[in-house]
């Protein structure tokens, strides 16, 4: 029997998900069917109810539905609690909807990918929403030196800050308190997707830093595109995609897939980093 999965988002179509998953499943020889579901965007829980009534095993689930499926959850993983969100949903051999978040994960297994040093390093996380509350505790499990949150409301980096300060030195604020320079500068809000940069200053980045941006696109995106000349090298969120992805597999299947190939595909397939 072939069991169904597949990613809930709005809109959908551009994801790049099920032929990530369909790539793991020929590696892994699973028997497995994986799709792109567009829900209403007042009708999250019933999508997943109607595909669970089909048979559905587990979902992907991203944006805007990501706390949707937290509220929905009857169990919690601890970094779920913790982000306030859901990516990944299991049905539980009860009927029972267990909820995960794999982006931070993701996030951290793709810098290790590029051998990027995360421990003792200064971080700048720029953006207070959803995608930077998932990625703080695995962040902060690498023990940074410091990891600093700015936003344009500072109010929101200042929340972030006392909501994760127990797991590691981090601070939060505006834009107009950053000083210094940082090791690793990561980009999570979604102003990449409209074309907009952050207001960040000049002078931001250390010797040998790295610009991380977890948007991608065809074309480099704009943070990308300013930070390179300012000397940082530079990444997209590809490879986060691929290694959230990759957890989420092992999730629902017990088996760890080959991300080096997934990725690699994916590469090519925008061809300029």
């Amino acid at each position: 029997m072939t069991d169904r999965y597949c990613v809930f988002g709005n809109p959908i179509k551009h994801s790049k998900s099920p032929q990530i998953h369909a790539e793991f499943a020929h590696q892994t020889q699973q028997a497995l069917e994986y799709t792109a579901e567009e829900a209403p965007l007042d009708g999250f829980a019933g999508a997943w109810r109607a595909f669970v009534d089909a048979g559905g095993r587990g979902a992907n689930v991203t944006v805007p539905f990501k706390s949707d499926a937290f509220a929905l959850c009857d169990t919690l993983s601890h970094r779920a609690r913790r982000a306030e969100a859901v990516n990944t949903l299991i049905v539980g051999g009860n009927g029972r909807t267990y909820g995960d978040t794999t982006d931070g994960i993701g996030l951290v297994r793709d810098l290790a990918y590029h051998r990027v040093g995360v421990a003792g390093k200064r971080i700048l996380v720029v953006g207070a929403g959803g995608a930077v509350r998932g990625i703080l505790e695995p962040l902060l499990a690498e023990q940074p030196s410091e990891v600093v949150v700015v936003n344009r409301t500072a109010a929101k980096a200042e929340q972030l800050a006392h909501d994760f300060a127990d797991l590691g030195a981090i601070s939060g604020g505006g834009f107009d308190t950053l000083s210094g320079q940082f090791d690793i500068v990561i980009n999570g809000t979604s102003a990449s997707l409209s074309g907009d940069l952050p207001p960040l200053p000049d002078g931001l980045f250390a010797p040998h830093a790295w610009a991380y941006d977890m948007m991608y696109g065809a074309e480099p995106t704009v943070f990308l595109h300013w930070a390179g000349p300012r000397g940082a090298k530079l990444l997209d969120g590809l490879g986060m995609l691929v290694e959230q992805a990759a957890e989420s597999f092992f999730l629902w299947r017990n088996v760890r897939p080959e991300t080096a190939p997934v990725r690699e595909m994916l590469r090519q397939s925008l061809n300029y980093l």
